[in-house]
């Protein structure tokens, strides 16, 4: 049984949070341990940022089991962008049980985010797996 299939029957209202540096213990982390947590490093002057933002809303709300979207603004948060080795945006993260599991950088149509998705949630699970 796949990630997404065990916990569809549960799955939560889609979270969709802007954080800081103070948050993202919390918000990103630990809550990753409920949860998969998708990180959206963007800027708001930021053309490729403002194509995947929607992208990563749609996928989202389509996903077949629980995932929080989480949003950080690289502008007002450059501490975390340093801490987190950012170096290009959009800069997206995906977090399973406390640890990045996967990451991409740039705009990706929403199948290839998708796929992303699928492979590396499906991925974190196997290695969980006995």
């Amino acid at each position: 049984m796949d990630y997404w299939h065990a916990l569809r029957s549960n799955k939560p209202i889609t979270q969709n949070a802007e954080i800081n540096m103070l948050d993202f213990q919390r918000d990103v982390i630990e809550a990753s341990h409920r949860q998969p947590v998708l990180v959206d490093f963007y800027a708001n002057w930021c053309g490729p940022c403002k194509m995947l933002g929607p992208v990563l809303d749609e996928v989202v709300k389509k996903a077949p089991g629980p995932l929080k979207l989480v949003k950080v603004n690289t502008d007002e948060n450059q501490d975390l962008v340093v801490s987190s080795g950012v170096s290009g945006i959009p800069d997206v993260r995906l977090f399973v049980k406390g640890k990045q599991v996967g990451a991409f950088t740039g705009f990706r149509p929403m199948p290839q985010v998708q796929q992303f998705l699928t492979d590396n949630i499906a991925h974190s699970s196997m290695k969980a797996s006995p």
